[in-house]
């Protein structure tokens, strides 16, 4: 078992360069099943999500070819298995990103029902009523989405009954290769889907609408490969501007794009930090004491679920009461506890969280139970004083790279203890 082990109470300040996005790449990564032709992807994350998403490609019969650069290639040309079982994918909620994929692909495909981190429902359902809108036969047996498309997946008009950032993107991917148009109403807005349709009209797809809530999808007969390329991680992105705020220091992250990250901006000046962006950095210098900011999560543009559990560690430091409210996962607030055993005042109401700030955290050895969770409780511990160990951190390496040698450039005193 591994442990990170913090020795807390250090302002961090200095830079880091920020990684491509995981939740940009998972979805790319998928999309080169469609492509007629090797795909080469730059600015690719390494980490255990990426890792689970491309050895199911190549045990599907994809050639995948790494470098040391942070570049992957893929040429799916080969690949015959329709499939994602369960043994490969169990740990990863993004296993259902290749179902449409596959099934446009091939006429069919099996694809185990998402693992990942235990925050709540993330419903499927979705993705399903709108594959059989567009001509796909749909069954669940044993765990397993199977989807027949005999006479192939043709376009048609799919309202989503709630905005799902998934389900726009493995429907947007069935659409490119699916014969008509496609339109996907009340479509997540997400920069990461802007990504995708990007990436996928470099590649040879026609899609428009894509940043808005109605993306309209012309399908076509073939996409070709092609070089795609991974936006910044606004997440983690944002991880280390908290950490620096939350400790009392000054940190900028550099090659990412603070236009992903306009609401979490807006917060962090109301609770007093300054706030220096330019094109390709952001830097966030922390006051004298954070003040108490409320927060209500929602989709894109505002603001966002991935990074509730960060805002609240810091909020657990600022001066004042704050509520911080969940609206996108029922499960989100399992880092409560954990924050509560270093000291934090939180009380829970429904789905939101009641924090009266305290001056200072104190260490203790806690436990995280999902990617997020774990990057909230790491941000605790470097704000508190004396040793935190985090266990179960398996959850942080699907979701950020290299995070204590991050972390150590900025001042960290940060170590991962392998039991």
């Amino acid at each position: 078992m591994e442990s990170i082990v913090i020795q807390g109470g250090i302002p961090l300040q200095g830079s880091v360069e920020s990684s491509g996005a995981k939740n940009a790449a998972l979805p790319l990564l998928a999309a080169a099943i469609l492509a007629d032709g090797p795909v080469t992807f730059h600015r690719i994350p390494h980490l255990n999500d990426i890792s689970t998403m491309t050895n199911l490609l190549a045990w599907q019969g994809a050639d995948v070819t790494y470098d040391d650069q942070d570049r992957l290639t893929i040429d799916t040309r080969a690949a015959n298995k329709p499939e994602a079982p369960y043994e490969m994918v169990k740990t990863m909620r993004a296993s259902s990103l290749v179902l449409g994929p596959l099934l446009v692909r091939f006429g069919e495909a099996r694809v185990s029902l998402p693992g990942g981190c235990a925050i709540g429902a993330r419903p499927i359902d979705l993705h399903l009523k709108a594959l059989e809108v567009m001509g796909a036969e749909i069954s669940v047996e044993h765990g397993d989405v199977i989807a027949k498309a005999p006479n192939g997946l043709h376009g048609g008009r799919i309202f989503f009954d709630q905005v799902t950032v998934t389900g726009t993107e493995n429907i947007l991917m069935a659409a490119v290769l699916a014969k008509g148009e496609t339109v996907l109403e009340n479509a997540a807005r997400e920069p990461e889907v802007v990504n995708l349709a990007d990436s996928l009209r470099a590649l040879g797809a026609k899609i428009e609408g894509d940043g808005t809530d109605t993306i309209t999808i012309q399908g076509v007969e073939r996409i070709s490969g092609g070089d795609i390329f991974t936006i910044a991680d606004r997440i983690e992105t944002a991880t280390y501007l908290a950490a620096g705020l939350i400790t009392g220091g000054d940190v900028t992250v550099s090659k990412t794009d603070p236009k992903l990250l306009d609401a979490f901006l807006a917060r962090v000046k109301e609770a007093g930090a300054i706030v220096e962006t330019g094109d390709d950095f952001i830097r966030c210098a922390a006051p004298k004491r954070l003040q108490a900011v409320n927060i209500h999560t929602m989709p894109h543009p505002g603001f966002p679920t991935d990074l509730q559990a960060q805002f609240m560690a810091m909020m657990c430091v600022a001066e004042g009461t704050s509520l911080v409210s969940e609206t996108i996962f029922e499960n989100r607030f399992m880092h409560v506890q954990e924050l509560v055993r270093m000291g934090a005042d939180i009380q829970l109401d429904g789905h939101t969280a009641v924090i009266k700030g305290v001056e200072k955290l104190s260490a203790a050895p806690v436990m995280a139970t999902d990617l997020r969770a774990s990057a909230s409780l790491v941000l605790a511990g470097v704000a508190a004083q004396g040793e935190t160990v985090v266990s179960r951190v398996y959850h942080i390496d699907r979701g950020y790279e290299r995070i204590e040698e991050k972390m150590r450039s900025l001042g960290a005193n940060i170590e991962r203890h392998y039991i």
